[in-house]
């Protein structure tokens, strides 16, 4: 019972990341199971026969062995950061594709032995807020807690891994910009995830990945709405107060486009969300903000000016299953399907190129 309970987890899961109804299944598999059957498979009623779990993994792009592997994961304290517009058969695609992915991340870390323990929570937090003046001390407080200094973070991805947070960036619908949640494993871990969108340009990333850290560390009460306290707490946290008053002046009536765009890059915060955080702080008016908005910055909030030529990828997992298989914990096509790549890429990956 114990099997068919994993292959139905594994079933529904691979399904749900496609965005598949259950008939949309078996019209993949040209008539060979009912929609009907399927269902059953997934509620644990049976298991299907050996050509059609091959059939399956072969219509959801996985291999047989990953639905009859055990996984017993779940989402907890969810947060989206998207739009009204998005469906619920949208959201439930994100969600599969999330724990499959932190799924392929625990077994690699499992082979590994390692256990890096809970991840770094910031000292007290989570940090009560009561008003967005206080999302602006919790980002103060966290950059206090982490040692973070009062300078740019050159590199959120990198910094947010560092403190064991799984870091995800993948192919999301355009309605979701990212979200955060705590991944239960069956030994009742909690671990933490943030994602965001490979769709969006570098800056709306470091702004999407500040913005779900701010749902992890706060605690917003007091009528505040949640969504405004972790913008705020984005903003503060990508470009401080104290530095951003010291580069750009305490007051100001205007800016030109050019300065606009190297303090943006500075510190790695969309133009639009710059400008934003210096009204938020007084440094500009209402009335300057929407002559930029209506004026130079009439496309920002679509279309990133001058777009940073760097990125920022969540390295750690990949680095894993490579260690993993040059230490011969893991086979080639072992590594293959938990980087979900063909075995050929990781062949190439492996030998590298001569200088």
């Amino acid at each position: 019972m114990e099997g068919t309970t994993m292959f139905s987890e594994r079933l529904k899961l691979a399904r749900k990341r496609h965005g598949l109804s259950l008939r949309n299944l078996s019209s993949r598999l040209t008539g060979l199971v009912s929609a009907q059957a399927i269902g059953k498979y997934e509620r644990g009623e049976m298991m299907p026969s050996s050509p059609v779990a091959i059939a399956l993994a072969k219509a959801l792009d996985v291999s047989v062995s990953y639905l009859l592997s055990p996984s017993v994961l779940s989402l907890q304290a969810v947060e989206f950061r998207k739009k009204a517009a998005t469906k619920a058969r949208e959201q439930a695609m994100v969600k599969a594709a999330v724990l499959d992915h932190v799924d392929r991340y625990l077994q690699v870390e499992q082979l590994l032995a390692l256990d890096d323990g809970d991840w770094d929570i910031p000292a007290n937090a989570p940090y009560k807020v009561k008003s967005l003046g206080e999302a602006e001390s919790a980002a103060e407080a966290l950059r206090c807690a982490w040692d973070l200094g009062g300078g740019p973070i050159s590199n959120l991805t990198e910094l947010l891994e560092e403190r064991r947070i799984k870091v995800l960036k993948l192919d999301l619908p355009n309605s979701v910009d990212g979200l955060t949640c705590f991944v239960r494993t069956s030994g009742g871990g909690n671990i933490p995830v943030v994602v965001c969108s490979t769709a969006k340009s570098v800056e709306r990333q470091r702004f999407t990945l500040a913005h779900e850290l701010g749902h992890m560390v706060m605690e917003v009460s007091g009528g505040v709405d949640e969504e405004k306290a972790c913008h705020r707490f984005a903003g503060a946290l990508l470009a401080p107060r104290q530095e951003l008053v010291r580069d750009v002046g305490l007051c100001r009536r205007h800016f030109g486009f050019s300065e606009l765009v190297a303090v943006k890059n500075l510190f790695g915060i969309s133009a639009a969300a710059l400008v934003i955080r210096m009204r938020d702080l007084g440094i500009v008016g209402e009335t300057a903000v929407q002559n930029i908005f209506r004026g130079v910055g009439r496309t920002w909030r679509t279309k990133e000016p001058c777009p940073l030529d760097w990125a920022e990828e969540p390295r750690r997992f990949h680095r894993l299953c490579f260690r993993a298989l040059a230490e011969d914990v893991v086979s080639e096509s072992k590594a293959a399907e938990l980087l979900n790549i063909p075995v050929s890429e990781v062949e190439r990956a492996m030998v590298g190129s001569a200088s």
